[in-house]
């Protein structure tokens, strides 16, 4: 896989410093308005949620799938501009590890305890390090709906050990303080279609959403073709992704919503018909 330079030297050395990157409007306002009519309208999508207690009274509710398909999430995940900028962070040919879509409800969504990804994947026979999550805003995330934490060069800590926190499995509470004392807190406030791209060893967390505001999100989650597991495990070993052009995501979202406009539209009609004869 050819992998174009999508990121600067500036961004690299960020990601590489802070354990993370955020690209502002990686989607546009049309792209995002459609994943987000899509996954706020999609009965599968909720039927197959599950909740995460975060043992303070919240919960968090999230989807989740391996393979990405040829829905409007898929397009996301299989997008050119995502899938090559990820390439370049692993310096290998990524892999579609997981993607999901979490759902943290105005009012009553829960909080997520610190963690690390990698604290879950190196169970899964992960060998090293090499992957990477992208952060999709599908909603604007603020400190007060409960916006990603992340604590600044906390990937430079290596893997953690994680325990069980309710029903959320998160990182070793007294390594945690000594590193929030040490490191900088930040607030990943996004405007929908923004992306943040981070470590899987970089700590982050988020509070409960106490606001009258959703703030859902979807998570692309990449591996290294070179760091496929030695073992069967939740998530996949190396499968290729088939990219896709940027354009593909209107292209399917549109080609999506035209055909139930159509169907709606013949409804009404044939409603009419009945009425008036």
């Amino acid at each position: 896989m050819m992998i174009d330079m999508v990121f600067t030297t500036a961004d690299m050395d960020a990601y590489r410093r802070d354990g993370y990157v955020v690209v502002p409007s990686l989607f546009d306002v049309e792209e995002t308005e459609l994943l987000q009519r899509a996954a706020k309208e999609d009965r599968a999508l909720d039927d197959n949620a599950f909740g995460r207690a975060d043992g303070a009274g919240g919960s968090v509710r999230l989807s989740l799938w391996n393979h990405p398909g040829d829905d409007v999430y898929g397009m996301f995940a299989r997008s050119r501009r995502v899938v090559e900028s990820v390439g370049q962070l692993l310096e290998d040919e990524p892999y579609h590890y997981h993607s999901k879509m979490i759902m943290k409800q105005a009012v009553t969504g829960g909080a997520w305890e610190w963690h690390q990804d990698y604290g879950y994947w190196y169970e899964n026979g992960v060998l090293t390090p090499n992957l990477c999550s992208v952060f999709i805003a599908v909603d604007p995330a603020t400190r007060a709906n409960g916006c990603m934490q992340v604590l600044k060069a906390s990937h430079h800590m290596g893997r953690l050990t994680h325990v069980k926190i309710g029903d959320q499995t998160g990182a070793d509470p007294e390594r945690v303080a000594a590193a929030v004392e040490r490191m900088e807190l930040v607030y990943v406030e996004m405007a929908p279609g923004d992306a943040l791209f981070f470590h899987p060893n970089t700590l982050h967390r988020s509070d409960q959403n106490r606001s009258p505001n959703d703030r859902w999100a979807l998570i692309c989650c990449y591996n290294a073709r070179s760091n496929s597991p030695y073992k069967e495990a939740r998530h996949p070993s190396y499968t290729p992704i088939s990219v896709v052009e940027d354009d593909a995501i209107k292209q399917v979202g549109l080609k999506r919503f035209a055909g139930e406009t159509a169907f709606m539209s013949s409804a009404h009609r044939a409603t009419s018909d009945r009425l008036s004869g």
